[in-house]
């Protein structure tokens, strides 16, 4: 199996926009709580991407990262890099997803080892992210050194079912 892990360049998106929507697409099927509830369309994902990932990627305000195995698109992170004048150190970690299929074979890792690195590379010292409280990822970005902030209950909608569940803070200073 071989895994590949890069940011994406953006003369490529529209190509990665299929294989971007049905990964966001399947992971919202699966529960995941990344903004959506169901019902959820492919046609909804790909709007998402084409309408707010992909300019925020061209102003160089996001940067896309792009995991493959064996040349097929599997999984993808966003490292938000635009911040207010004061917040110029940090940057946040947004919509991990890998896609049901792909998971337990270390691309959630790899993409988050690849934030960090970037991150390092412009100057970041500070990591931000959260997640639905007890969800597998959040025993991730703890298992590479993230800390809880703090929780909020109520934060969030679960995509499947009318209720709220909690989502937890997390942080990770890079020096």
């Amino acid at each position: 199996m071989k895994i590949e892990i890069r940011p994406a360049i953006t003369t490529e998106l529209s190509d990665l926009e299929p294989a971007l929507a049905n990964i966001l697409w399947a992971c919202v099927q699966e529960g995941a709580s990344v903004s959506f509830v169901l019902p959820f369309s492919e046609n909804d994902a790909t709007r998402f991407w084409s309408d707010q990932v992909f300019p925020a990627v061209q102003r160089n305000d996001v940067i896309l990262f792009a995991a493959f195995v064996n040349g097929q698109l599997q999984g993808t992170a966003q490292l938000a890099i635009s911040q207010p004048p004061n917040q110029l150190h940090r940057a946040d970690v947004g919509k991990l997803l890998v896609h049901p299929e792909a998971r337990r074979s270390g691309l959630g890792r790899g993409l988050m080892q690849a934030i960090e690195d970037v991150a390092r590379q412009l100057g970041k010292t500070l990591l931000v992210l959260d997640t639905r409280s007890g969800d597998p990822s959040q025993r991730l970005y703890e298992s590479l050194g993230f800390t809880v902030a703090g929780s909020i209950p109520g934060y969030c909608r679960n995509p499947q079912i009318e209720t709220y569940e909690a989502t937890t803070y997390l942080y990770k200073a890079l020096i």
